[in-house]
């Protein structure tokens, strides 16, 4: 079978995989970038029965759709970001008002770090999707220690993120 991930996942795998039938599956996300659509993790969780394993693509994010001008990200690149997060609720999270308030109009907007934007879809991965339990991300880097994106686990079983957890320790010393 060939084609979009996301399509094939929502439409042929994972409405094979019922918590009630013991089925389980562990599903690996390697998206390229944003090109992932937010329906598959949120079908996933809302199973209780995959264990997923997702890079969240903080480089790409930041190339291509939280910049430090919000009003010059291209349309693309919000369109792909409102896709991968599922809604628009990204924006309050990426971008807050500038704590110094202007003269004349509203203050601008500050980029939040990449660890508020990773920290608020671990909460999304929990409240909206539907995952019990979301391991500590774990930031991959890349030649030059930049962080490229982060590992996330999340899991309906706390064992796999106790797993998980206790792995990246190992790579944190």
């Amino acid at each position: 079978m060939s084609g979009d991930a996301s399509d094939i996942l929502t439409k042929h795998v994972l409405p094979l995989v019922h918590y009630e039938k013991y089925n389980r599956a562990l599903c690996l996300l390697d998206p390229y970038g944003l090109h992932l659509d937010w329906a598959a993790i949120e079908m996933a969780g809302k199973s209780g029965a995959v264990d997923l394993v997702l890079n969240f693509p903080v480089m790409d994010m930041n190339m291509n759709a939280i910049w430090h001008n919000p009003q010059a990200v291209p349309e693309d690149g919000i369109e792909r970001m409102n896709k991968f997060w599922g809604d628009e609720s990204w924006r309050k999270i990426a971008y807050v008002d500038h704590p110094q308030q202007e003269l004349f109009g509203a203050p601008p907007k500050v980029k939040q770090p990449n660890e508020i934007v990773v920290e608020a879809f671990i909460t999304r991965l929990k409240k909206v999707a539907g995952f019990k339990h979301v391991a500590r991300p774990y930031p991959m880097k890349n030649s030059t220690k930049a962080v490229v994106y982060y590992l996330i686990l999340a899991s309906a079983k706390e064992v796999a993120k106790d797993i998980v957890e206790g792995i990246f320790e190992k790579y944190d010393r």
